[in-house]
């Protein structure tokens, strides 16, 4: 199994716009970091994306438009659902089938209420059409076109109720504040885990790098990675040198094997 990272900003991007801070201005390419999305290769070559934000079409052309079997949406921020329109290359198949889509139940309803066009009774030719799938906590699945099994996490983001991703050796949690106790079970024995960092200082709804390297230190994986960054991390050099030799910063572009 591959992961790419996609992007492993926050929902500004880094470089933030209208900021001139030592971050924003670095000439290091590890401080650019575009929105927050992965694409998960199995074992039998088959593409997962997670999240598809407003940097998808971008993302996708410098990863050489690889094709994509099914989406998994993490919850309905725009910076993780903003490019949904982006996938019309991907909706639809030599027999017909539509794009398949996971996702929580009112992450569903947001994706209906927000391109409509896509799941109107009559549908204007060329427009992108999912098929919607709804999930649940603790639920594992096989995502189609693949041979996968994913298992939804419990996450809190800040109030709001989200899903991470366990892909077997793999874990994905973004946008988390807080673990509930029983996401701990579901991630026993993971080898790679990439969870969220958003900045050294506190979050009402993000994990800081402490509290990430705090819940890394519980569930004990063989490796992690940080994502979903802010300028307020500091310059990648700089802060990778406060990790743990089995922790890294990911950057955009960087692809690992499980």
């Amino acid at each position: 199994m591959k992961l790419t990272f996609l992007g492993t900003g926050t929902s500004t991007g880094v470089p933030m716009m209208r900021c001139g801070c030592r971050v924003c201005t670095s000439a290091d390419p590890r401080d650019k970091r575009l929105r927050s999305s992965v694409l998960v290769e199995t074992d039998a070559g088959k593409n997962l994306l997670i999240d598809c934000g407003p940097d998808f079409r971008t993302q996708l052309l410098a990863a050489g438009s690889p094709d994509i079997e099914a989406v998994l949406i993490t919850h309905t921020h725009y910076d993780h659902v903003g490019g949904i329109d982006d996938l019309r290359p991907y909706c639809y198949d030599a027999d017909g089938s539509h794009l398949p889509v996971y996702c929580r139940e009112d992450v569903a309803a947001d994706l209906r209420a927000r391109v409509p066009y896509c799941f109107a009774k009559v549908l204007y030719p060329g427009v992108p059409t999912f098929t919607l799938h709804e999930i649940r906590e603790g639920l594992t699945f096989v995502p189609q076109g693949t041979d996968l099994n994913v298992r939804a996490i419990p996450v809190m983001h800040g109030k709001l109720h989200i899903l991470g991703y366990r892909m077997e050796r793999l874990a994905y949690i973004t946008d988390c504040s807080r673990l509930p106790d029983e996401a701990f079970g579901m991630l026993a024995g993971v080898d790679t885990l990439v969870i969220n960092a958003l900045r050294i200082r506190p979050h009402m709804s993000h994990m800081s790098l402490d509290e990430a390297l705090s819940v890394i230190r519980r569930i004990a994986p063989r490796r992690a990675y940080l994502t979903h960054l802010s300028h307020d991390m500091g310059l990648h050099a700089e802060a990778s040198l406060l990790l743990p030799e089995n922790v890294e910063i990911a950057v955009d572009g960087l692809t690992i094997e499980i």
